[in-house]
């Protein structure tokens, strides 16, 4: 079966490689969905010279400022109009003798131009024009029987509700559906691109973000990792996260592929930890990914600094997004192509109530960390995520966690009362597969990082193996 593509990978892939050939396709939304930059985004990637684009206009938007607006677009060729691609007005026939006309209109032009694709914008609007709903049904089904007879793809245009799908002859007909939405979430609006149907063909199934942009629409196709029915092979040696007691504390330090919750109020030191984690691998040959959604990057070198380490020769990439405008579809995908073109092993996450922002739901979020976690364990990238919590003074029931089961490891950070001061300290609740030392182990922030020491007054301080020196 021969393949249609839109230029854009993430999209074909949403669409099984793409829409298949051939075929009858119908675009639904409402105004401002971005419907007709979607169809122009095909017929300006897909047109020959050979095989050119016929783009019909009806009733509800002007020719001239249809073409006006698409010249701002950076796959419109303006050399390509009236050599691959035409544009027409059906608008004219409608309103002198309606839909008897306009098809007399299009078959002439299918005649005559023999075209590749043919786009009919919008295609909602020819039922004004009908005398009645079975003349309308029966232009739907000539037209449909015309266009399935010629080596030619169609995109019918409208502003359709999805519940109108089940009850209109358009989509009866139609090999393809795809509905592009948008619903508010906070002061925001994410869209969303879901296939209705595809006939004959395989496609990702749920909603798919995606932004309107000047190279047309860019999906993030819904990052959805099923369970592995096969094994797959891990490192077996144990990567040190920088700070010799707390691998100690882990049973011998972090599992390449696994996931970490690092949780803790505000100023207890995770970002400081992840810092360590990754210049530490860095060190050791271990390209890192540190991934902000709370501090940017003057932020963190400053952090830095405070500990006598340089950002610029730190060894690992930052990837510093503001939640207040990233849908979590999007940033996901931008983080495995860092991982990916930096062939980076450990990536730290800071922050999770951040990410959370950015997902419309518990549902999704939660789908997404499993799916992160799943990708990178299978990738050999050990992960660390933060996590804020509310108590300064807090227990292990801080921790809970609509995603915490799916951490292989879980440590707390928390503050604690020492007479007269604050101190500060870490506790390891949990790693999968391992024996640890699950004891209150205090800790100190200093000029040169975290330094793991003994204060004989904390109930659970007593030292540590002798064997392990301080970081």
């Amino acid at each position: 079966m021969d393949r249609l593509s839109s230029g854009q990978p993430q999209l074909d892939a949403v669409l099984g490689g793409g829409l298949p050939g051939s075929a009858i396709d119908v675009i639904v939304g409402l105004p401002g969905s971005g419907k007709t930059m979607l169809a122009q985004q095909y017929v300006f990637h897909n047109a020959t010279p050979a095989r050119p684009a016929l783009y019909f206009t009806t009733a509800s938007e002007p020719l001239e400022k249809l073409v006006r607006y698409a010249q701002g677009l950076s796959f419109f060729d303006l050399a390509a109009v009236g050599t691959s691609v035409f544009y027409d007005d059906l608008g004219p026939d409608l309103q002198t003798g309606g839909l008897a006309p306009a098809m007399e209109h299009i078959l002439a032009s299918l005649r005559e131009r023999r075209p590749g694709i043919v786009v009919i914008d919008s295609f909602k609007a020819l039922e004004t024009y009908a005398a009645d709903a079975m003349e309308f049904r029966r232009f739907v089904t000539d037209l449909a029987g015309r266009l399935s007879a010629m080596p030619t793809t169609a995109f019918w245009v409208g502003e359709y509700h999805t519940d109108e799908v089940s009850r209109r002859a358009e989509f009866a007909v139609a090999d393809g559906i795809i509905a592009l939405a948008s619903r508010s979430q906070g002061d925001r609006t994410l869209r969303t691109l879901q296939v209705l149907k595809l006939r004959g063909s395989d496609f990702q199934s749920g909603s798919h973000a995606y932004r309107l942009t000047s190279d047309g629409l860019r999906v993030f196709p819904r990052l959805a990792d099923a369970p592995l029915q096969t094994e797959y092979a891990l490192a077996t040696d144990r990567l040190s996260t920088g700070l010799v007691d707390l691998d100690a504390m882990l049973g011998g330090g972090l599992w390449p592929g696994s996931t970490t919750i690092l949780a803790g109020p505000s100023g207890t030191g995770k970002t400081l930890i992840g810092l360590q984690l990754l210049r530490h691998g860095a060190e050791s040959g271990e390209p890192g990914v540190f991934a902000s959604l709370q501090e940017n990057p003057t932020q963190i070198e400053r952090v830095m600094r405070g500990v006598g380490w340089d950002l610029a020769d730190s060894g690992f990439g930052m990837m510093y997004r503001s939640p207040v405008d990233v849908y979590i579809d999007e940033w996901v995908y931008e983080l495995l192509d860092m991982v990916d073109r930096t062939r980076a092993r450990r990536v730290v996450i800071d922050s999770l109530a951040d990410l959370r922002i950015t997902a419309p739901d518990a549902v999704r979020f939660h789908e997404y960390i499993y799916s992160l976690t799943q990708r990178f364990s299978k990738m050999g990238v050990t992960m660390v995520l933060t996590q804020e919590v509310q108590n300064l003074f807090g227990d292990a029931a801080d921790m809970a966690s609509e995603i915490a089961h799916l951490a292989d490891n879980l440590i707390l950070l928390r503050y604690v009362n020492e007479a007269e001061t604050i101190g500060r300290s870490a506790t390891v609740l949990k790693t999968r597969g391992s024996a640890h030392d699950p004891r209150v182990r205090r800790f100190e922030i200093t000029s040169e990082g975290l330094r793991f020491v003994t204060v004989a007054s904390l109930p659970g301080t007593e030292p540590l193996d002798p064997r392990h020196r301080p970081a």
